[in-house]
């Protein structure tokens, strides 16, 4: 009897003992899942932080003229949405501790690169000065994967809005050719000022921006380059829709020099016509985007008669002459910057050449 007890007892240490050592491993084994899935979200937590290096800690990187610019002056200033695309949302902010107006251009996380790849195109777009492109003075990072480019107000708005709005400065020579000379300034030190060029790919009279003086700043330089494939592309896309679109784009998905320069030809057309880019009714031969006013008078060797009359009726009996001569060389300069064939354009720096003769 007293064997039969001692085996019992035998039986169920060594199926206690079993358990313990089922339960230690189960427990090992949870334990273990748990260090790893801590593990790899440290890791990817310093990862984040190394995306984030040189962002200071409130996520704002501050270029010249914002040096006391700060995240809460930013997210807390009273705006207004002023302009949208598919990749961003424009806003006029006023920032409430300096009494100022910025432009905030927020851009759509899905649109855009991740921050590693961003981080160092912004420090490269937040170092370019020049008196006729718009700066970047301030970037902001936010927890969402948000991004915010902030850059200084123009009170006069864009070319577009100077041209439509039936404004008479927008048909004085004197104001077109300010405006020509700065866009085509602007122009040359992307594509030659640089140690690394920058194409515009977006180039039209929305993205001129103007001061009281009727100065001209290029804005929107760059931005291809925060976006990722899709939404560069749409970018093109919709460059195509408004009529500045180069007609080898079609074919090919890449802006260049040459298709930078077709654009800057059709602004050109826009500033002396007083007309739109595009026909809202293109006829079906229309093998690049010229308004079909503009196309006729061309094959009729009519362009001395496009330009808007006010041009030079705005002058003196004395200057007339002069201003006629210079808007034809314009005209003819247009032209040759909208050539279906891009080997046949002018580059930026030919363009400020002529521009500067024209001025003489």
């Amino acid at each position: 009897m007293e064997q039969k007890l001692m085996l019992i007892l035998i039986i169920v240490g060594v199926t206690l003992f079993a358990v313990v050592i089922v339960v230690f491993l189960l427990f090992y084994c949870c334990r273990k899942k748990t260090v790893a899935a801590e593990f790899t979200k440290d890791v990817e937590a310093s990862f984040e932080c190394k995306e984030k290096e040189g962002i200071d800690k409130e996520d704002l990187i501050r270029f010249q003229g914002a040096e006391d610019l700060s995240v809460h002056d930013i997210l807390e200033a009273p705006g207004e949405v002023i302009g949208k695309s598919s990749y961003g949302t424009l806003y006029r902010a006023n920032l409430m501790s300096t009494n100022s107006l910025a432009l905030l251009r927020f851009l759509r996380p899905a649109c855009t690169l991740r921050m590693k790849e961003v981080l160092p195109i912004i420090e490269f777009l937040g170092s370019i000065r020049h008196p006729n492109l718009v700066p970047l003075c301030a970037f902001y990072a936010g927890p969402r994967g948000e991004k915010l480019m902030v850059h200084p107000f123009y009170r006069l708005g864009n070319l577009a809005q100077l041209i439509r709005d039936g404004n008479g400065e927008a048909h004085r020579w004197p104001i077109i050719y300010r405006i020509s000379i700065g866009i085509a300034k602007a122009l040359t030190y992307l594509h030659l000022g640089l140690e690394k060029p920058i194409i515009h790919g977006n180039l039209k009279s929305k993205n001129i921006l103007l001061d009281r003086h009727y100065q001209p700043y290029l804005s929107d330089f760059g931005l291809h380059l925060l976006l990722n494939p899709t939404a560069g592309q749409q970018m093109l896309e919709a460059s195509e829709a408004e009529g500045y679109k180069a007609p080898e784009l079609i074919k090919m998905k890449d802006a260049s020099e040459e298709s930078d320069v077709f654009s800057f030809g059709i602004i050109l057309l826009e500033l002396l016509t007083g007309k739109e880019p595009i026909d809202e009714n293109p006829t079906p031969d229309q093998d690049y985007h010229l308004p079909n006013v503009i196309r006729a008078a061309i094959l009729d060797d009519q362009i001395t008669e496009l330009y808007h009359p006010d041009i030079i009726l705005s002058q003196s009996k004395d200057q007339r002459a002069v201003t006629k001569d210079r808007v034809l060389r314009l005209f003819q300069l247009s032209m040759a910057c909208c050539s279906p064939s891009p080997s046949l354009r002018p580059d930026a720096k030919q363009i400020l050449s002529k521009l500067e003769e024209l001025g003489k």
